[in-house]
């Protein structure tokens, strides 16, 4: 598949999902840019550039300049926000843009940043706009953000993909273009082509470094050091996509400064290259030349990766940000590069996942970092694959490897029959990521306080649970924990659905997730075996008596957020164990009618 066809495919994913939106009576009819929007936020997400991004349509002026965005993301330290803005053409062809088009368009998110880290937005919004926990965490910590961009989504193609960082209230803002280059990229699985670092502009020279090479050999190698200084820069502009190949589950914002690297930084960063053990770099292309001197250096290193040494990278990033005075020019990195030649692109990559995987066997990797090739994920997606809803025409889609939906959409709908058919069974609504799966299964294990800090921390907080408390799932998956997980996935989205729609706006006007997942937190809590989950897949949905009791149970949880909150943000209450425990404590309604799910008809 070539860019053309891609963006064409891509254009026919936006108008299905579309399609298939605009026959659901409880949804405003949908438009083409948002859905965009959505689409191209979960490939940024997937691709690791960005933590998953909220989608927040939001526009507004401020004397005569105008203030928009489409999406945004908040790291979970707050130290790094990314806001997300479409440029949406819709046209059946690729169209070249101008890089003054895309710096016109992102004027008017800077525009916003700009306002609200001034503190002129929070005052002028509702209490209940769905950007107010953006603009107030903008507010607070507009002096101390790490990084701040803002990322142009585009079914264009541009010229420049990353624009020099603008100042803006003593703040630099970073400009991206996310094009339909960049998504073909991450959609063929090579994100790390835009990884690129000249040394002989990041230092004036190139590497000195000790080449060996072997023409029997599908790859080339050379020991060098990089300057910690560069290795800052890069992770501060690529975040985690430089560590894409890393078997580890990165974390990096997540987990502390590791001390000893701290200690090495500050008191002997002379002797940084004789103590650390190192970094794995594999690249797809090194370009090497002679120094003035005659000696062998890399100049320029492209599709670079870093495939062991993650931790060592997070640790000279978060140190150097957190203490200003920190002095990087005397820090080496001892390296190893492995430089991959030409050959077929899966033989590739098995190599690269062999590097890591032997590269960080040189100490204990918890068998929860290889997360999507661990068997609990494996089993699933085979149980998603094989297992077909009661009507015998559909199943649900496991996307156990990021991307992997938008893969099965562009490879195997590729005529207009073909999409139809293909969204007919498994359509976007039955689409399940990682983090989605974590989110519904830890919700109806009573962890709605875990869920809300989002999809990262609970996907993780998941995986360790799976190793460290052992049957709260099967050990081997079999088909009927399989539909009762997707019964329990169901409940979640019906719920969700009652809540949004128009008429409920004025009960529920915030916090709809977070909501939906206390509500069936408490399900699991006062219900457990009594509900017949196999009545609920046999559905798909809930029947009239469930819903109603859903409903009811909702707005008890509303009501309970709304007493406990004083004006703070749903999504911030629900983080607090005491605002579960509250819920727990609250009075629900009996059964007012009989409920064909429920086994045994009791007082809750």
């Amino acid at each position: 598949m070539n860019l053309s066809e891609f963006h064409a495919e891509f254009r026919n994913h936006v108008q299905g999902v579309m399609a298939e939106r605009a026959c659901n009576p409880d949804e405003a009819f949908p438009q083409e840019e948002l859905i965009f929007a959505e689409l191209a936020m979960d490939d940024v997400s997937a691709a690791g550039i960005s933590e998953a991004p909220e989608v927040c349509h939001w526009e507004g002026t401020i004397r005569n300049a105008k203030l928009r965005i489409s999406g945004y993301s908040i790291s979970g330290d707050d130290t790094r926000i990314d806001l997300f803005l479409t440029h949406y053409l819709g046209t059946d062809h690729l169209t070249q843009l101008r890089d003054s088009d895309v710096g016109g368009v992102a004027k008017a998110a800077v525009t916003f940043a700009a306002n609200a880290g001034a503190g002129k937005l929070s005052g002028r919004l509702d209490p209940t706009s769905p950007v107010l926990e953006l603009v107030e965490t903008l507010e607070r910590r507009w002096h101390d953000l790490d990084q701040l961009r803002v990322i142009v989504l585009t079914d264009g193609q541009t010229k420049s993909k990353h624009f020099s960082a603008r100042e803006v209230e003593g703040r630099l803002i970073q400009v991206e273009a996310m094009d339909m280059e960049r998504l073909f990229r991450h959609t063929t699985g090579k994100p790390r082509d835009e990884i690129a670092v000249s040394f002989e502009q990041a230092i004036g020279r190139p590497l000195p470094c000790v080449h060996v090479a072997d023409p029997t050999a599908d790859y080339d190698y050379a020991l060098t050091a990089i300057p910690a200084e560069v290795l800052r820069a890069l992770y501060e502009r690529f975040n985690t996509t430089l560590l894409e190949a890393n078997v580890r589950s990165f974390l990096g914002t997540r987990k502390k400064v590791n001390a000893g690297i701290m200690k090495t930084l500050i008191e002997e960063p002379g002797h940084f290259l004789a103590y650390n053990n190192g970094l794995v770099i594999v690249c797809d292309e090194a370009e090497f030349t002679k120094a003035k001197d005659g000696q062998v250096g890399i100049s320029l290193m492209k599709g670079m990766q870093i495939v062991n040494g993650g931790q060592t990278t997070s640790s000279i990033y978060f140190s150097s940000r957190d203490n200003r005075d920190l002095d990087l020019s005397r820090v080496m990195i001892p390296a190893k590069v492995v430089i991959l030649r030409d050959g077929e692109d899966q033989g590739r990559e098995t190599l690269i996942s062999r590097i890591s995987q032997y590269a960080n066997s040189q100490t204990a990797v918890k068998t929860s970092d290889l997360s999507a090739n661990r068997a609990f994920h494996v089993e699933f997606e085979k149980l998603a694959n094989e297992t077909w809803c009661p009507d015998g025409t559909g199943r649900w889609f496991y996307e156990r490897a990021a991307g992997a939906y938008a893969v099965a959409m562009l490879r195997d709908g590729r005529t207009k029959a073909q999409r139809k058919r293909l969204q007919e069974v498994i359509p976007t609504r039955r689409k399940l990521t990682k983090n989605d799966l974590a989110k519904y299964h830890e919700s109806w294990r009573g962890l709605p306080n875990q869920v809300a800090l989002g999809g990262e921390k609970n996907f993780v907080a998941f995986m360790a649970a799976l190793d460290e408390e052992p049957g709260i799932v099967p050990d081997t998956l079999d088909v009927t924990w399989y539909k009762e997980m997707i019964a329990k996935v169901i409940l979640f989205k019906a719920i969700e659905k009652q809540i949004k729609t128009k008429d409920a706006k004025s009960i529920f006007k915030q916090g709809y997730v977070n909501v939906a997942s206390y509500t069936v937190a408490m399900l699991g809590l006062r219900l457990g075996d009594r509900l017949d989950l196999m009545q609920v897949w046999q559905r798909q949905d809930t029947s009239g008596p469930l819903s109603r009791l859903m409903w009811e149970w909702a707005c008890v949880v509303n009501s309970v957020f709304n007493r406990v909150g004083a004006g703070t943000q749903f999504s911030e209450l629900a983080k607090r164990g005491a605002t579960w425990e509250a819920v727990q404590a609250a009075r629900y309604p009996e059964f007012p009618e009989r409920v064909p799910e429920l086994r045994q008809m009791q007082e809750v």
